[in-house]
């Protein structure tokens, strides 16, 4: 099988649920190989971190969009997104993220701990009621959603009430970033889009009249300050990626991360009596089976290469980091679940310019969140059969049913 055969058997059914053999085919290739005309893909640790760091290789920000998919504006969800630190190159994309991130701190992040354990608490209590009686409990609906969710809404200053409608119109939403045959696929998506920069229109207009503090507030005030550094579709835009963002990795990390437990009781024992810990856990879960797979970057410069493939201009590369996270020239049996390893060094949140603002968040969730389930629940078990999202860039459960009694 070639490297255009295997894209294409990624974008099957059978491809989204479990494309780790088809990685394994695309290594037989080499580390980059070939995968159509003018697309190349690459599969090694080394080399997708290269192409990461390298500012060289860019995301297809609105300009190329335009230039090489005609008509993508008219979909808002595509739009949207182009105007986000998600899909901007430089200048624009550092002039946005030094806003966002000089709001978005890492001792901001850091001083949310207390909270993020209370919610864990209060998550469980409600989980342990929900269960009580044996019967099955959603661990993706009743946990795994609502604590990331709850976290990034309270430091975006999103109330409360507001918060059980994210998960669907995040889910219809990130279809936008899925490697699609048809864009009549993107009819959800785009109404996600503008319900939630209509929600965000709103929220922005009654921080600007009354300001809290808030990332919604901090953000407004720049854009109402000061135009040039961050415009009106430029805020919304960023305000939408930094709710989805902020959940809908984090989701994936905790599901991925219990269904890994359930499949390795010694590691479920280890991280429950301490043997393990609750980052080395982590780590490997991100590594092991990533909630982010792939991601693309378009090379705009005479002279690039990945690794030892050339990538001339207007080269589009697949960075597919399920597999980079497996590479067995970087990882000693990287087929083995094993949260014991050493400098471990996954490449899920991306790295260079594009590394995830929210990696230090997402850690702290899951470090807070999963020894506390197993020591609140010692008879955890899974509740019934998992059921899997049809999604191959974003990688989670929809639903991982659990019996929490016995």
């Amino acid at each position: 099988m070639d490297g255009a055969a295997i894209v294409e058997q990624l974008m099957t059914e059978d491809g989204r649920n479990d494309p780790y053999p088809l990685y394994e085919l695309a290594r037989g290739l080499g580390p980059v190989s070939r995968c159509g005309e003018d697309m190349i893909m690459a599969v090694g640790h080394r080399e997708v971190n290269q192409a990461l760091r390298n500012a060289a290789f860019v995301v297809a920000d609105s300009d190329l969009r335009e230039r090489w998919e005609p008509g993508f504006a008219d979909h808002s969800s595509k739009l949207m997104l182009s105007r986000s630190i998600l899909e901007s190159n430089a200048p624009h994309h550092a002039r946005m993220r030094s806003l966002i991130a000089s709001v978005f701190t890492a001792r901001r992040v850091a001083a949310l701990e207390p909270a993020v354990v209370a919610a864990v608490h209060r998550l469980l209590d409600e989980m342990a009621e929900q269960g009580a009686d044996g019967s099955p409990v959603d661990f993706m609906d009743s946990f795994a959603f609502r604590l990331p969710v709850g976290v990034i809404c309270e430091l975006l200053g999103v109330p409360e009430a507001d918060r059980y409608r994210f998960r669907s119109l995040a889910s219809d939403l990130t279809a936008a970033l899925e490697i699609i045959a048809d864009d009549s696929e993107l009819v959800a998506a785009d109404e996600a889009a503008d319900e939630l920069s209509s929600y965000f229109a709103e929220l922005a207009a009654q921080r600007r009249a009354h300001p809290q503090d808030d990332l919604v507030s901090a953000l407004v005030q720049v854009a109402a300050t000061d135009e040039a550094r961050l415009s009106e579709p430029e805020l919304l835009a960023n305000l939408v990626l930094l709710l989805v963002a902020g959940f809908e990795t984090t989701t994936n990390l905790l599901g991925n991360g219990l269904a890994l437990l359930f499949d390795h009781p010694e590691a479920l024992a280890g991280l429950r009596g301490g043997t393990l810990t609750p980052a080395g856990f982590t780590e490997e879960v991100l590594r092991f089976d990533s909630p982010v797979q792939l991601t693309s970057r378009i090379s705009l410069t005479d002279g690039l290469r990945i690794g030892e493939v050339e990538a001339p201009y207007g080269t589009g590369a697949f960075l597919l980091i399920g597999a980079a996270n497996r590479d067995p020239v970087r990882y000693e049996h990287p087929e083995r679940f094993d949260p014991s390893r050493r400098d471990s060094q996954p490449l899920s949140f991306g790295g260079g310019p594009h590394y995830c603002l929210g990696a230090q968040l997402a850690r702290l969730e899951s470090n807070v969140a999963m020894p506390a389930l197993l020591a609140r629940f010692p008879a955890l078990a899974p509740g019934g059969e998992p059921v899997r999202r049809d999604r191959l860039v974003l990688r989670g459960y929809q639903t991982l049913p659990v019996v929490v009694q016995p």
